[in-house]
């Protein structure tokens, strides 16, 4: 959670009134400014469900912020309805596929309970899938999380964690077969057909802008059709639908 710190300024000036150098301060008026920033941080509450929004080095950053975009956003009467963490392997900064860096909130070992746990995608998957501690974290959470989410390529850490063998998911579009292949026993969607797809708990999407897809479904479900409504009004979901050059 970045933090951000506003300093007032105090400005003096002194000025030498005598051969003993007897200095008389003159302070002008501290300029307090109004917190604009730190009002607006979100703290945790242990009374809310929490979403884990997973990160690893080479993250689509959209991915990421498509879910906290969603989640994040309070009610009309602008109460906070939830808890959106980032958790990662360690602390250190995620460098994303897009080059940002993303401080982690929790590391797989502190990460508090989730309600919901999103795994997102990158470009190269190889080493992540084969990150036991990672492929772990994602089987140890799948217990108590209520729903588990991939976008994209995330649907590979799925399949090499095992928890939704049986299950019907989708990946992005060309790589339904090589998923398929790779984990026989998920039941892979044609991702030349399908965007978005739910079975259980569990959900998937093609990821990149649809991960606002898998994000504004659970919402409705975790909250209500109007206020899945309201988010995306608030986020202007209906302008972007309806853009023409």
């Amino acid at each position: 959670m970045a933090t951000a710190i506003f300093t007032a300024l105090i400005m003096g000036c002194n000025t030498e009134k005598s051969k003993n150098k007897i200095e008389n301060k003159d302070i002008s008026k501290t300029e307090v400014l109004s917190d604009t920033l730190t009002k607006h941080l979100k703290p945790f509450n242990p009374q809310l469900p929490t979403i884990g929004l997973l990160m690893f080095n080479g993250v689509l950053q959209g991915e990421v912020i498509a879910t906290s975009d969603v989640f994040a956003k309070p009610n009309q009467k602008m109460e906070q309805l939830f808890n959106v963490i980032t958790v990662a392997e360690t602390l250190n900064p995620i460098t994303t596929e897009e080059g940002m860096h993303f401080v982690p909130d929790y590391t797989f070992e502190n990460c508090p309970k989730l309600t919901a746990l999103f795994v997102p995608s990158g470009y190269d998957m190889f080493a992540h899938v084969r990150n036991k501690k990672m492929v772990d974290f994602i089987r140890k959470k799948n217990e108590e999380t209520q729903y588990t989410v991939s976008n994209c390529a995330g649907a590979q850490l799925i399949g090499a964690s095992g928890i939704a063998d049986g299950h019907k998911i989708v990946t992005y579009v060309g790589g339904g077969k090589q998923l398929q292949k790779d984990y026989p026993n998920l039941k892979v969607q044609d991702d030349s057909l399908v965007t978005f797809v739910e079975d259980g708990k569990f959900s998937s999407s093609n990821g990149n802008l649809t991960s606002y897809i898998s994000a504004l479904n659970l919402l409705e479900k975790m909250t209500s059709v109007e206020h899945r409504e309201f988010v995306e009004s608030y986020l202007y979901i209906d302008q972007l639908q309806n853009w023409k050059r």
